[in-house]
């Protein structure tokens, strides 16, 4: 009896740990500009740039751009293209708004405005993505308060306060997968 006790209490500690890996892989859903959206900036490209200053990004994080269709579009740019707007061979083009962009991996990116002179004027943005990190256990270890707390990553603050559910389809599947296989074992442990 002491044995299973035991068993159950490792397999109790390794769902939640399994948990705590899934929480730290959400993605962050970035609504770019917050309550501007992605529009002609009075306050020209730094409006962006400061945004952007402010924004963690993650491989697997989505861009929304907020814009009507025909008035903007939402196009990705090489290093090169960016300073001078040029338009010519983006690397992707979402012309219908609003439209949502997953960040799929680290590095710069580029993003610009293709309407007239929008970019010029300062409808542009540059970000720089970072890695995807795992957490381990040997970084992220349990105790009480991680046990018994809302998991950081639970709702997400914008810069202007207002709470921002993560989209959990975004989760690797594998991530889901770790807390049913413990839990089958768990099961399979009983038969």
């Amino acid at each position: 009896m002491a044995g299973l006790k035991s068993t159950m209490v490792v397999l109790v500690i390794m769902m939640i740990a399994s948990f705590q890996v899934r929480s730290t892989m959400a993605q962050t859903r970035h609504i770019v500009g917050d309550s501007l959206g992605w529009t002609i900036p009075s306050g020209g490209a730094a409006t962006y740039a400061t945004w952007a200053s402010q924004q963690t990004f993650t491989v697997g994080d989505t861009l929304f751009f907020n814009f009507t269709s025909g008035m903007h579009n939402v196009a990705e740019v090489s290093q090169t293209a960016y300073s001078p707007c040029a338009s010519t061979n983006t690397l992707s083009l979402n012309p219908t708004g609003p439209a949502t962009v997953t960040l799929t991996r680290p590095g710069p990116h580029y993003y610009i405005c293709t309407i007239v002179s929008h970019c010029q004027i300062g409808q542009k943005l540059t970000i720089n993505v970072s890695p995807l990190s795992v957490a381990t256990p040997e970084s992220t270890p349990l105790s009480p308060q991680s046990i018994i707390a809302t998991p950081p990553s639970a709702f997400e603050l914008s810069p202007t306060g207002s709470a921002i559910p993560p989209q959990s389809s975004a989760s690797p599947p594998f991530a889901a997968a770790v807390p049913a296989t413990l839990l089958a074992v768990a099961l399979a442990a009983f038969y």
